[in-house]
């Protein structure tokens, strides 16, 4: 029932003892894909206790035990395949009516039901996650509107009630959950007074990059969800020495728990995240044929400047690729759309729509060997060596 997830390809990243990046495990996750009700699974790729990551862990997190919705100082990542209903009446198999909010135990995860075996109940979970649809569709069902998803579309979901349903056909969605601060006990709602910030109609974009949808949900008063936001990200940043190249910037965690708050793009513009932090982004790589040759050292340092990155550069005139990059972080990273290729020290691979890679503080560089656009989600969270549990 679910194929996807038995092939679901995950690629983890490191460095060796000469501090050369390359592939430390290319394959299927370790741990076989549980189900969430008959007509639901998913497959963990990460899991972590505390913040920062650790950039040596000894063991593979993915194995990791958890009680969820996660580490209450850390968080987990996982890929969910929904199936859609066969119209057969299956639909009331794992059934569960509507009813008022209930606690569900351990802790950090609150329940109204409404679940069956295609849908998930309606829920919060005290988390902020970061999700983006790989493939298939998806609806968001909230206290306020319900939201059909298609590949490529982004939620940032900021603790609140939320279901997801497969009306129409199944569904491929990675989800980066994160620890959350709810400072008002266990009501989770919004605080600050933070305004949305949505992007300008006027705006052009450039032949070969997609606006990227952005919907940002919340809770405002108890028990009610409400779309803070919908629409494409306003945070770009392009490459003028790479026509085409485009990172969208979806949302930031200040530091882990994350704060419950209505917006993040207004904060200072890096790729690495704040101190225990995140950062979660959308990057379209166009084609290495349409300007290798034409970025020198100059142009690729004066691009890590203007993402705020500058000492993320690597360039060296012998480097895999011109562009090559090193942070102190963990990266999460799903590929969206296209084939993208990672260049790393010791090797060159390319990647398809669903594949996931998981870069350790490693240099790399991601690059397109393709004659068309790629896309690939980035999560990137703050790391340190050493920091392992």
């Amino acid at each position: 029932m679910f194929e996807g997830l038995a092939k679901l390809r995950r690629v983890v990243v490191a460095t060796d003892a000469s501090g050369r990046s390359g592939i430390m495990s290319d394959g299927v996750p370790p741990v076989k894909a549980p189900q969430m009700g008959s007509g639901r699974a998913y497959v963990n790729l990460w899991v972590w206790e505390k913040a920062p990551l650790a950039l040596e862990p000894t063991n593979d997190p993915a194995v990791l035990d958890y009680d969820f919705p996660g580490p209450k100082k850390g968080g987990h990542v996982r890929v969910v395949q929904a199936n859609s209903s066969s119209g057969d009446g299956a639909d009331a198999r794992d059934t569960v009516p509507l009813h008022e909010v209930r606690a569900v135990p351990p802790g950090g995860m609150w329940d109204r039901g409404g679940s069956d075996a295609y849908t998930s109940p309606m829920h919060k979970t005290q988390t902020v996650d970061y999700a983006v649809l790989l493939a298939g569709e998806r609806l968001l069902v909230l206290d306020d509107r319900e939201l059909p998803l298609k590949p490529g579309d982004t939620v940032v979901q900021v603790g609140a009630f939320h279901r997801w349903a497969s009306p129409r056909q199944s569904g491929l969605m990675a989800f980066d959950m994160i620890s959350a601060d709810f400072v008002d006990g266990d009501i989770g709602l919004a605080q600050g007074s933070d305004v949305p910030m949505v992007a300008g109609r006027e705006f052009k974009w450039p032949a070969g990059v997609e606006p990227v949808r952005r919907v940002v949900t919340i809770d405002r008063e108890p028990g009610v969800s409400c779309v803070v936001s919908d629409g494409p990200s306003p945070d770009v940043r392009f490459d003028p020495a790479r026509p085409g190249y485009a990172s969208t910037r979806l949302w930031v965690a200040q530091a882990t728990p994350a704060p419950i708050v209505t917006e993040t793009l207004h904060l200072p513009h890096t790729i690495e995240p704040p101190a225990t932090g995140s950062v979660f982004r959308m990057v379209t790589i166009p084609p290495d044929d349409n300007w290798r040759g034409k970025s020198q050292k100059r142009e690729i340092e004066a691009f890590f400047s203007s993402m705020g990155s500058s000492s993320a550069c690597r360039y060296s005139s012998s480097a895999a690729h011109p562009y090559m990059q090193k942070t102190n972080t963990v990266d999460f990273c799903f590929v969206v759309k296209g084939t993208p290729t990672l260049y790393l020290d010791s090797a060159a691979v390319e990647f398809k729509n669903g594949d996931s890679v998981i870069v350790r503080g490693s240099s790399h560089a991601w690059g397109n060997r393709s004659q068309s656009p790629a896309m690939v989600a980035i999560c990137s969270h703050d790391a340190a060596s050493g920091s392992w549990r």
